[in-house]
């Protein structure tokens, strides 16, 4: 990604703040409001949704 983001962990792409995978603009990030982003942010949030639920139903 070419931002710059205090809580953007380069080694595993994922946000400390957040303690999951570094989607900018979305609910909790500090970047929210302060930039305009081009990708579609509820689209990857519904994607990043539908595989935590599958990973926690095969866990189970």
């Amino acid at each position: 990604m070419t931002f710059s983001c205090k809580n953007f962990d380069f080694n595993t792409e994922d946000c400390l703040k957040l303690n999951s995978e570094c989607i900018p603009g979305r609910p909790g990030c500090v970047l929210i409001g302060k930039v305009k982003f081009s990708e579609d942010i509820e689209k990857r949030l519904k994607d990043l949704e539908t595989e935590t639920s599958k990973k926690k139903k095969r866990h189970r």
